[in-house]
């Protein structure tokens, strides 16, 4: 039983697949499976997975069916004690699981861990902003409290041990668009998150954000469904509340201006920072032009976009 399973979830990605695994195969820590799920690709990524001999590699064909349904097929044929995702385009330096046995080995009471990520664009890689302060050690955090800004919690650079998943459950099928924050909303109301500052993966940034960011919005129903806890949860109520604004701000955008209204409604003010509140008073216009001007500046690695 090996220590780590990984899983990839693949669906066309045959620019990227190969430098991903080979980010995997590289690491120096060996005790580890590598379940690529293929989830109905139509383009070479098969046969590029196929030419792969390393025999730790596992590897399912499926029709597709969405990420979520690929990630929770990977969860149920993992055979090791800790699962770790990775997306196809993504990329793990050659530290990344070692560090996390160190952190394992560190928090041995402790079930989820994480760790920093940097953003590769066209024109520059940088680091994620996050809204607590860098430590050179692992730190014991609160999902919520310390993902106002950046989330602590990213698929491609987590690891679980294997029983959170049947503490919490897996990836919702029935959520499209922010999955993986319906899942980490769970993970944090029942853990603690071991983070370490350290960089140990690379996110390939789409250069199609701008259009696909906007339309990108978390459905009614992952908010109605913690709408009880929040009440009792303050920290998961602020968390909410930032999703909230960053759905107004879209629907802002998108002129929905009946959904926008509902949002705006439902965030309690003193959640939102001086610049938020500002923000969903501005025109679409001139909206519009801040977004592109933010996109400009996260491309080339300063600030980050106006949706959160």
């Amino acid at each position: 039983m090996p220590q780590f399973s990984v899983i990839i979830p693949l669906y066309n990605k045959e620019k990227f697949i190969e430098d991903t695994l080979q980010s995997v195969l590289q690491q120096s820590v060996t005790d580890f499976e590598i379940i690529i799920v293929n989830d109905g690709a139509t383009d070479n990524s098969e046969a590029i997975v196929l030419k792969q001999t390393d025999s730790r590699i596992r590897y399912y064909s499926k029709t597709n069916e969405g990420v979520s349904l690929a990630r929770n097929f990977g969860i149920e044929k993992a055979s090791g004690t800790y699962l770790a995702f990775l997306d196809a385009d993504d990329y793990w330096y050659p530290d990344c699981l070692e560090t996390f046995q160190e952190m394992v080995l560190q928090f041995p009471d402790q079930f989820v861990f994480a760790a920093a990520k940097e953003i590769q664009t066209a024109n520059k890689t940088f680091p994620a902003g996050y809204n607590f302060e860098k430590s050179n050690q692992p730190q014991l955090l609160n999902y919520f409290e310390s993902s106002q800004k950046e989330s602590i919690l990213w698929t491609s650079c987590a690891v679980f041990h294997k029983s959170v998943f049947e503490r919490v459950g897996v990836f919702d099928p029935a959520i499209r668009i922010g999955e993986d924050t319906d899942l980490w909303i769970r993970v944090g109301l029942a853990f603690p998150i071991v983070f370490h500052s350290k960089i140990l993966a690379r996110y390939n940034y789409d250069e199609q954000s701008v259009s696909r960011a906007i339309s990108y919005i978390m459905p009614d129903s992952t908010f109605l469904k913690y709408a009880k806890l929040e009440k009792d949860n303050a920290a998961l109520h602020q968390f909410l509340d930032l999703n909230r604004f960053t759905v107004a701000i879209k629907y802002k955008v998108l002129g929905n201006n009946t959904a926008f209204k509902t949002y705006v409604e439902a965030i309690d003010s003193k959640n939102l920072n001086l610049k938020k509140r500002i923000l969903l008073k501005l025109p679409v216009f001139l909206l519009l032009q801040l977004i592109q001007f933010k996109q400009f500046l996260a491309n080339n690695g300063f600030g980050d976009t106006v949706f959160r």
